[in-house]
């Protein structure tokens, strides 16, 4: 158990200057460099003098330089809040208008001019990494000072900023550390980007126990030849991924145990988890162990979890998603009259205090009860919870959390669409596999369908997450409406996932 995930790291730089603590490709940096970097920087954002606690906007990739920024901004009491390298322009703008910050630091260049006060360039930051200031941790984040800040998908085209707390951090990395038996010191795989919630699954529980992040970058992850090139290479004890990741690393037959002697945990979240894959994982992995976990980004990171064992595979075709975690209640609001399943709400620790500068949105998903996660489970005498659904159109996609509306809001902002809807695809486990789009035209074209589709996703990358744009446009004529003259989404959802 550690009291404070700051000093915990900063320990590990005292104890073990020269240990890696970031291995990119074969190039290192220590827990040393860590600290260096990370102090110089807070000292620097200190003679800034921002406002108290105002949270700083990261804009970047997965380098080292990114995570030594987030340290800096926590240990000089401000929070931060991680935009990636690949956002839309919009995205960014949208944040830092719903953000408010005062300082922006680009790791990498940025696309679009910010109205902040302060910002620090690329090459400004490397100058600050360099000099040599020794700091003392008088005012850093703590308690329920808020140390990250992730914005995720939003109903009305507007990312929602949850706010995670130190307290809220340190709960879900001490669960971590407890309940998984993860080895000292380990090698972790660092491959989600730091503005998805899942990169902190690896990220704090690594560092904290004095291990190595072995960076997968999305340049990596996107060419397949490339992937299994380097995957053997990364000497990896801890795996942290989504499944989808894992389905396309088990294309490769020589995925498996005999190639991979250290690498002795898979951790999932982000996504279900589905029987199919997780039997042949343990088939091509039967020494290690294979947890599913589940949490909303707003209850930080993980909630629930458990060990997929093969008793685990016998029992269950479709596999829960595990037991709370010792310090977290989770009740379920039934929605049926046979209380069969309901919507799973959850309180403790780990639970944010909401969305930032958002007050209404706040209102609506948080209370005295908890966080009301919109998830449909069903729970066992013991405890142990299966997911079921969605109360609402929120879906997740190769891990990515996408609210339909927030696509439907995107797609009926483009001036050759009159109508549309976003629909999940799902597979027979139950997973989404692809996002359709059915589209009617403002006017009938000549076009191929080709040709319209491939305008519509050029116009749509610069207005939206890659992640978010439909991997399908079907056009029709005419959507199905409700009584209320609304398009019957509910309808196209089964249309969609009707047996060809």
């Amino acid at each position: 158990m550690i009291a404070d995930i700051i000093k915990a790291i900063d320990m590990v730089a005292i104890q073990t200057p020269s240990a890696v603590a970031y291995n990119y490709l074969g190039q290192t940096n220590t827990y040393a460099e860590l600290k260096h970097f990370s102090d110089s920087l807070a000292n620097y954002i200190d003679h800034l003098d921002l406002p108290a606690g105002s949270p700083i906007i990261v804009y970047g990739d997965q380098t080292f330089s990114m995570i030594a920024v987030f340290l800096g901004c926590v240990k000089s009491g401000h929070a931060y809040i991680p935009v990636d390298l690949h956002s839309p322009n919009d995205r960014l703008t949208m944040i830092q208008a719903i953000a408010q910050p005062q300082l922006v630091i680009a790791v990498k260049p940025l696309p679009v001019k910010l109205l902040v006060a302060n910002t620090i360039e690329a090459p400004q930051l490397q100058a600050i990494f360099r000099q040599a200031n020794p700091y003392q941790l008088t005012h850093a984040v703590k308690d329920t000072d808020n140390f990250y800040i992730i914005f995720t998908s939003g109903t009305t085209g507007k990312p929602k900023g949850v706010q995670i707390s130190h307290q809220n951090l340190l709960s879900f990395v001490n669960w971590i550390l407890t309940d998984f038996g993860l080895p000292e010191k380990p090698t972790s795989l660092a491959q989600a980007p730091y503005s998805f919630d899942l990169s902190v699954m690896d990220l704090y529980p690594t560092l904290v126990m004095g291990g190595q992040l072995q960076v997968l970058p999305k340049a990596i992850t996107d060419n397949f030849k490339t992937l299994f090139a380097t995957l053997p290479s990364l000497s990896l004890n801890i795996w942290v991924s989504t499944p989808s990741l894992i389905d396309i690393c088990l294309l490769e037959p020589n995925f498996k145990q005999a190639k991979y002697p250290q690498l002795s945990h898979f951790m999932f979240c982000g996504e279900e988890l589905t029987h199919q894959t997780a039997a042949k994982l343990k088939q091509r992995f039967p020494a290690a162990k294979i947890f599913n976990t589940y949490g909303p980004t707003e209850t930080t990171v993980a909630v629930t979890g458990i060990e997929i064992t093969t008793a685990i595979l016998n029992d269950y075709q479709r596999l829960p998603i595990g037991y709370a975690k010792a310090d977290t209640t989770v009740k379920i609001d039934p929605i049926t009259p046979t209380k069969q399943s309901g919507e799973l709400i959850i309180s403790g620790p780990s639970v944010s205090k909401g969305y930032l500068n958002s007050s209404e949105k706040t209102k609506q998903a948080f209370s005295e009860k908890g966080y009301r996660s919109g998830d449909l489970v069903t729970m066992t005498a013991s405890g142990l919870i299966f997911y079921r659904g969605r109360t609402d159109f929120q879906i997740k996609l190769n891990g990515y959390r996408i609210e339909l509306e927030e696509v439907d809001h995107y797609l009926s902002q483009q001036k050759l669409i009159k109508q549309a809807v976003a629909v999940p695809k799902y597979n027979q486990q139950h997973k989404v596999t692809a996002l359709l789009a059915y589209v009617v035209l403002q006017t009938a074209t000549d076009r191929p369908a080709f040709e319209v589709t491939k305008i519509l996703k050029q116009q749509l990358q610069r207005e939206m997450m890659a992640y978010m744009i439909p991997q399908r446009f079907i056009y029709r004529s005419s959507l199905p409406l409700t009584i209320n003259g609304k398009i019957d989404v509910k309808a196209m959802i089964k249309e969609a996932n009707t047996n060809d």
